[in-house]
């Protein structure tokens, strides 16, 4: 069980834009955020995209949680459960339902297809490590470019930050991760 005060102190030092107070909230809360998004959506990448809104929200509404009202916890699943309905809403019915590398696991008829998923799976899990790497702000950010497809102009009026602001910190976040991916491949290829 998470001691609400110090959930309620993390909110308080999120609101001094404190990043490391946002890190331990999500380090404490995602797993609750995730399966909550998952039960509503049924889609992982879905899921994720919510888990990155959600705690983007908590960054900028942090000054308006009210703990007269509920607690952090229940503050930061209704969130969650806000923007994985806002979600819901925007899915076509008539969506296929198997998610982008399940379709390309099926359409695949090359035999190497299985040396190529775990290749694809390997990449993706390097990726995903080396966003964690990031600050939120900026993890954020490239998050809202690139698996939400959003440019600078429109993340800029999404997140309600400074253009200049938005591309100093994406042009720095890519650097960062070409360094950790480029540094891992080495790694990795030493070993194959």
């Amino acid at each position: 069980m998470i001691d609400e005060a110090f959930l309620q102190d993390l909110i308080a030092r999120i609101v001094e834009a404190d990043q490391s107070a946002l890190d331990q909230l999500y380090e404490n809360l995602v797993g609750q955020v995730y399966g909550l998004a998952l039960r509503i959506l049924n889609r992982t990448p879905l899921a994720e995209e919510v888990v990155q809104d959600t705690f983007w929200q908590v960054w900028r509404q942090a000054p308006r949680f009210d703990a007269d009202r509920g607690s952090v916890k229940a503050w930061v699943l209704t969130i969650t459960r806000s923007r994985a309905l806002d979600m819901l809403r925007r899915i076509e019915p008539n969506e296929v339902e198997l998610d982008p590398e399940t379709q390309d696991l099926i359409q695949a008829t090359d035999h190497n297809a299985p040396q190529d998923l775990l290749s694809a799976i390997q990449q993706d899990h390097r990726l995903h490590q080396a966003l964690v790497s990031l600050e939120p702000v900026p993890r954020q950010l490239v998050s809202l470019a690139f698996f939400r497809g959003l440019s600078h102009d429109e993340i800029a009026g999404h997140t309600g930050l400074p253009l200049g602001t938005v591309k100093s910190h994406i042009r720095k976040s890519l650097n960062q991760l070409r360094l950790i991916l480029t540094s891992e491949e080495a790694i990795v290829g030493s070993y194959e």
